[in-house]
């Protein structure tokens, strides 16, 4: 099964657009639980509430060699009709990229991986040939320095280059495999580009402890029907509780994320 198949049957099965960062902190972990035994305990207690998972290599690179096989084990981990989304922002020349492209895909078995484009197609063509592998091109990210030059105009359109990247990968997207990233933190750029491109896939990250509006994202940011639209939280889940009882927690608050998401949508 592709990946844009896998994940609307876990949204329509789980009746979730909540995705879970797993973007494991050891400074705020309960004490005492190690890596991979925090990762497994989590996936337990929400894999019937989401709609996907997303690791962020970055949190388990700084740890070396053991973080690295902890992700391995994560991956392995998570039930085979949920998919799981590599955060790894890759994005580098033609031979690079095709490393990178066979890192995620071949050797950590991503279902999907978050890709840069600032380089141009080149960068991302190797992981187009992955078909049955989802790309999530970085568009509009949620951090404030986005600005500095998602927003600038460029010619001759005179277009912000957010938009120009997400017509760009709209029109590399032959397969049907690529989406964007589109942070909740900028509501009104998610709305126009959900308006542009109602069927692409968007990875939404922000809700929570970035300050995206919740109801916003909602509004404008879910796709008609209702299965290419991953809302992810990492932190507001993660830790919810530091304690013992981590585990419940954790289902507890990606209970009430899906629950507040699904009332929104029925209101709408």
């Amino acid at each position: 099964m592709n990946f844009i198949a896998k994940l609307a049957d876990a949204a329509r099965n789980n009746k979730s657009l909540v995705c879970v960062g797993l973007d494991p902190d050891p400074r705020l972990m309960p004490p005492g639980v190690e890596l991979a035994e925090f990762n497994r305990t989590i996936i337990d207690a929400t894999a019937d509430l989401v709609c996907a998972y997303k690791p962020n290599l970055a949190f388990y690179e700084a740890l070396g060699v053991p973080g690295l096989e902890a992700l391995q084990e994560t991956v392995r981990h998570v039930p085979k009709n949920i998919p799981v989304i590599g955060d790894a922002k890759r994005g580098d020349i033609g031979n690079t990229a095709k490393a990178y492209a066979r890192a995620l895909f071949d050797n950590f078995n991503f279902d999907a991986a978050t890709v840069s484009p600032y380089l141009g197609f080149d960068s991302v063509e190797p992981f187009l040939q992955y078909q049955d592998r989802g790309i999530f091109i970085l568009c509009r990210t949620s951090n404030k320095g986005a600005t500095d030059f998602q927003s600038l105009q460029v010619q001759p359109d005179n277009l912000p280059l957010f938009e120009i990247v997400a017509r760009k990968a709209s029109q590399w997207n032959t397969g049907g495999n690529i989406g964007l990233v589109v942070g909740a933190t900028y509501p009104e750029e998610l709305k126009q580009i959900r308006q542009t491109y109602p069927d692409m896939p968007l990875l939404i990250p922000g809700v929570g402890a970035q300050g995206g509006d919740l109801a916003q994202v909602v509004s404008y940011g879910v796709d008609a029907r209702r299965e290419k639209t991953i809302i992810n939280s990492s932190r507001g889940i993660l830790y919810a509780s530091s304690g013992k009882d981590f585990a419940t927690a954790a289902r507890r608050a990606a209970r009430e994320l899906r629950y507040q998401i699904n009332q929104l949508l029925d209101k709408g």
